[in-house]
C-alpha cells in the first residue's frame, strides 16, 4: 500500500484556495506573506511532512554517509523526489524512491543492505546511493558561486555539469523550484 498523503490540489483548486485565503486575510486585516510558488503555498497549508516509519532509520543511517547534508534536508529531498514511493517512475525515466536515471544508477548505485543486488527499486539501496551521490556532487560543485548546499541539491536534479556551467543553480525553472521545495520541506519535516 502506497503512503502518498492527501490527493494534490489541481492548479485551479490551489489558485482558488490561495485567493480565498488571501482575501480572508485581507478582510480580517492579517498580514499576507508573499509566496513564490503554488507548491510552497500548498505545502505550508498541508503542514509538516512526516518521514514514514519504515524509512526513518534508513534516512538517519544514510545521512551519516554525507554529514554535510543535514538529515532534515536529505529527508526532504527524498520526499520531494518520490513522496516516499519506492516504485515511483518519472516521465523522464527516473526510477525509485530517490529517482535515479538508469545511467546515473549504473554509476552510483550501491548494495546498501548487502543482499547481493544493488537495486534502484530497493529503498535502502536507493536512499544510501542518493546520500553518496550528494557527497560526490557536493565535491564537484565546491568551487561554484553561491551556497554549496543549494548547488549540491541543484546538481542532483540538473547534473553537476549544469551547476558548474552556470556557476550556481542553473536558470531552469524545474531546478530552481526543486531546490526551493526541498529547503521549504526541510523546515517542516518530522521524523
Amino acid at each position: 500500500m502506497s503512503r502518498r498523503g492527501p490527493k494534490p490540489l489541481s492548479v485551479a483548486g490551489a489558485l482558488l484556495l490561495i485567493c480565498g485565503i488571501g482575501a480572508a486575510a485581507v478582510w480580517w486585516g492579517l498580514p499576507v506573506a508573499r509566496q513564490t510558488n503554488i507548491a510552497s503555498v500548498v505545502d505550508s497549508i498541508a503542514g509538516p511532512v512526516v518521514v514514514p516509519g519504515e524509512y526513518r532509520s534508513i534516512i538517519r543511517k544514510a545521512a551519516k554517509l554525507c554529514p554535510e547534508i543535514p538529515p532534515r534536508v536529505f529527508a526532504a529531498q527524498i520526499s520531494a523526489e518520490s513522496s516516499w514511493d519506492p516504485s515511483a517512475q518519472s516521465g523522464a525515466g527516473a526510477q525509485g524512491i530517490a529517482q535515479f536515471m538508469p545511467k546515473v544508477w549504473a554509476q552510483y548505485g550501491i548494495d546498501a543492505n548487502d543482499d547481493g543486488v544493488a537495486s534502484v527499486w530497493d529503498p535502502t539501496d536507493a536512499i544510501h546511493s542518493a546520500s553518496l551521490l550528494n557527497c560526490v556532487n557536493r565535491e564537484l560543485v565546491k568551487d561554484v558561486a553561491g551556497k554549496r548546499l543549494e548547488n549540491t541539491l541543484a546538481a542532483y536534479n540538473a547534473g553537476f555539469s549544469a551547476v558548474r556551467k552556470y556557476d550556481g543553480i542553473p536558470p531552469f525553472p524545474e531546478t530552481e523550484a526543486y531546490v526551493e521545495r526541498i529547503l521549504d520541506i526541510s523546515k517542516t519535516i518530522e521524523f
